[in-house]
């Protein structure tokens, strides 16, 4: 099946600010809300929640037992596998609470499968891959440059340095 190149990418770049933005705020139903019903969210560590109930009672006791880093992220693509389904690849790093520098460590490669139901995007998959890229140290190196500066052109170190 031919995939129409004039889909517009915009709905799909909203719907994964949105999700960084939740869990930036620390909303964990934020974030659940903008899966599917029967979404699935992949973790950091490799935790599964699925659903949207699920997501929400995964995420609440992470946020109320620390403040979680603030995300920073680059879109690299979004490829569109029918009408109603694309797929989002993205670069993120993490700036911890106080502090102005994304910690090179838990950089990652993130991956959202978003589908369409009636006029509305949801996240059906969320995975979010530690970016370790072992024995590649110039690629891990070249990430967290790359990361560097998408965070000097957003204003978001200086939130994450006052505590937001």
């Amino acid at each position: 099946m031919s995939v129409p190149s004039h889909l517009d990418e915009n709905p799909i770049h909203v719907l994964y600010h949105n999700l960084l933005q939740a869990w930036n705020q620390q909303s964990a139903l934020g974030m659940a809300e903008l899966f599917t019903s029967d979404g699935n969210m992949i973790g950091f560590d490799g935790s599964l929640a699925n659903g949207q109930n699920e997501i929400g009672e995964h995420l609440a006791p992470i946020f109320l037992s620390h403040p979680t880093a603030t995300y920073i992220s680059k879109v690299r693509e979004v490829r569109f596998l029918s009408p109603t389904v694309a797929m989002l690849r993205a670069v993120a790093g993490m700036i911890p609470r106080g502090k102005n520098d994304i910690m090179p460590a838990v950089n990652a490669i993130q991956t959202v499968v978003a589908v369409k139901n009636h006029e509305h995007w949801r996240i059906a998959l969320f995975q979010n891959t530690p970016a370790a890229f072992h024995g590649r140290q110039q690629l891990a190196d070249d990430l967290t440059k790359e990361l560097r500066d998408e965070l000097k052109l957003s204003n978001i170190s200086e939130k994450s340095s006052q505590g937001f």
